[in-house]
């Protein structure tokens, strides 16, 4: 039964204790956490009045604990341990090694390389949360606002507020084609030659597809009709057999056009370029491991990909 009007165990007194089973001795016990020894024998007088029990045998060399004075070293040997977790918790998050890293992607074919990357990323950093954030999002960018997402890859880096943008890599986004599709008799396909054409795409907005944004808007034209498909091998599919073209980037079919499936052209004279960025919260590149994925995803990319260029 505990003594009616004691306050609660408290961290300096199970502080003292453990100092006491490591010490052996009430003088150096004292020494070690700064207290006089009539101070130390003071608290441990206290406990014993607050559980009516004495915690350690007198006068035993080396010294004995009893039950109660067991039991309560126990808990101060756990108490430390938390107290430690937890303050190596704080300084992880305040040097930017411990964190979540959730990251949406605004590119349906990004995950070629994005997966490898998260895969050596988990392997350096295994105290940062990393998660994918499935499915199609509108407005991708609109998860960090929200705080859904902590990086989102996108292909352009327009202004918004309190966001951040890292660059990536640009690639090139040839014409897909059917290995017998009249265009191939061109050296590079213009906006026109989209006009009696059934584009294949991604299920996202026109305003992010680079096609649209760079050639056939500019130029005022619109493809005779457009079909939408989640699935990359589905477009080539589609492409392969006259159904339309499509215009990906070269990285993502590379295997494709290797063998022969389908067949490419540049769209415009100079080729259709584009770009992919990091999106991040202002402030979150600061966090060591946002950069060392930024930096894992260039290096992973330009391993797998010799016609990308890395942007500074």
């Amino acid at each position: 039964m505990l003594a009616e009007g004691m306050q609660h165990l408290e961290l300096r007194q199970m502080q003292t204790m453990i100092a006491l089973a490591e010490t052996g001795s009430l003088t150096r016990a004292a020494e070690r956490v700064n207290l006089s020894q009539s101070a130390l024998s003071h608290q441990i007088k206290a406990l014993e009045e607050r559980y009516e029990a004495s915690l350690y045998v007198r006068k035993t060399s080396p010294l004995q604990w009893t039950r109660e004075g067991e039991r309560l070293l126990g808990l101060a040997y756990d108490v430390r341990r938390l107290i430690e977790d937890a303050e190596r918790d704080l300084t992880k998050l305040k040097q930017g090694v411990s964190g979540q890293l959730r990251i949406a992607v605004e590119c349906h074919s990004c995950f070629d390389w994005l997966m490898p990357a998260m895969d050596l990323f988990r392997e350096s950093w295994p105290d940062v949360e990393m998660d994918l954030i499935s499915g199609f999002h509108a407005d991708p960018g609109g998860l960090l606002d929200e705080g859904r997402a902590d990086m989102v890859i996108v292909s352009r880096n327009t202004r918004r507020k309190r966001t951040e943008y890292q660059p990536l890599f640009s690639f090139e986004m040839p014409a897909l084609l059917a290995n017998d599709h009249p265009l191939l008799a061109k050296d590079y396909l213009t906006a026109r030659d989209f006009e009696l054409e059934n584009v294949i795409c991604y299920p996202i907005p026109e305003s992010r597809m680079d096609l649209y944004r760079k050639v056939l808007q500019p130029a005022g034209v619109r493809p005779r009709q457009q079909r939408r498909t989640e699935l990359t091998v589905a477009i080539l599919q589609l492409v392969a057999s006259r159904r339309g073209i499509a215009v990906l980037p070269r990285w993502a079919v590379k295997q494709h056009l290797d063998s022969g499936y389908i067949s490419e052209r540049p769209v415009t004279r100079n080729g259709l370029q584009s770009e992919l960025y990091a999106a991040t919260q202002a402030g979150s590149s600061e966090h060591a491991y946002m950069r060392d994925f930024v930096k894992m995803m260039k290096s992973t990319m330009s391993k797998m990909f010799t016609d990308v260029t890395l942007l500074q």
